[in-house]
């Protein structure tokens, strides 16, 4: 029985959309900053939590933040060799989701689990018996995207309040949003 729970964290606008041509849609430091905090926040300071993602997400992250600090980053692809030879030794390059959890759990120093994109990797993950939750970003507009989040089978994931997720409305700019947690039953 495997012990990693895999949380899933994502901002989205109205149509599901989360990115167009291997970026982000909008600029929102504050959704950003709670990004970071999120899954670099560990109760166990012995601990850090890993981030796993696919190779077009590791891609779109700008070169001077990767590899996300003060987190394990895990990329995930099929082609395994040639993605290695283009990532620090300290990234983590596996062929899919439960080689991912297998590794994590071969490690006693990671607390949280973080699947961070794209739309394949987190429909995976939904899918996946080991996820645990949703923390989505529900972004009050639209925006042009060409990558979507995968639906939220509303029959296994319920919206939750959970201690540390502001519940009110935030805005940046223009622009309206929520953080919200949804949790399988």
């Amino acid at each position: 029985m495997s012990k990693v729970k895999l949380n899933l964290i994502a901002a989205a606008c109205e149509n599901m959309g989360i990115g167009i041509n291997g970026s982000l849609p909008w600029r929102l430091k504050n959704e950003m900053l709670y990004f970071t905090n999120m899954t670099t926040k560990v109760k166990d300071s012995t601990k850090i939590n890993a981030v796993i993602m696919g190779r077009k997400t590791w891609d779109s992250i700008p070169t001077k933040y990767r590899p996300l600090n003060n987190r394990i980053n895990i990329v995930l692809t099929r082609q395994v060799d040639t993605v290695k030879k283009d990532t620090p030794d300290d990234v983590i390059v596996l062929p899919g989701l439960d080689e991912a959890i297998s590794y994590i759990n071969g490690r006693e120093d990671i607390e949280s689990s973080w699947v961070i994109g794209g739309s394949f990797i987190y429909k995976a993950a939904m899918e996946h018996p080991n996820c645990d939750k949703i923390y989505l970003t529900e972004i009050q507009k639209n925006f042009e995207c060409d990558t979507f989040f995968p639906t939220i089978d509303r029959q296994q994931f319920h919206l939750v309040d959970e201690e540390g997720v502001p519940k009110d409305r935030q805005k940046e700019g223009n622009i309206d949003y929520y953080f919200r947690v949804y949790k399988r039953l």
